[in-house]
């Protein structure tokens, strides 16, 4: 499949996705793959490019975790948050939250 041309994005639009990747991470609004992706397309890598020099992971193993599939090791976790400076951890649902509908508090 070729390449399709992308324009290259400011800095400051880089910075702002990221903002917003943290952002929803924390909220707990995305899955695993949806983050997973997101962290790939703020680079500007294709899966095997992400996988192979950023990861050190088989494509085919990030493109799993990408489609929510995957059943990744601590260790393929960890190599997933590290390129953001994140570590893996637990994150409450927005819906169990204190104060909000469902959550104690």
């Amino acid at each position: 499949m070729p390449k399709r041309p992308t324009r290259k994005r400011t800095p400051e639009e880089i910075r702002r996705e990221k903002e917003t990747l943290y952002a929803e991470l924390g909220s707990g609004l995305l899955t695993l793959g949806q983050a997973t992706r997101r962290m790939r397309k703020i680079v500007g890598m294709t899966q095997t490019e992400y996988a192979e020099k950023i990861l050190k992971i088989y494509p085919r193993v990030l493109m799993e975790i990408e489609r929510d599939r995957g059943n990744p090791t601590l260790e393929t976790l960890e190599k997933i948050a590290r390129p953001f400076g994140l570590k893996v951890g637990f994150v409450a649902k927005a819906s169990h939250l204190p104060g909000t509908e469902g959550g104690e508090g």
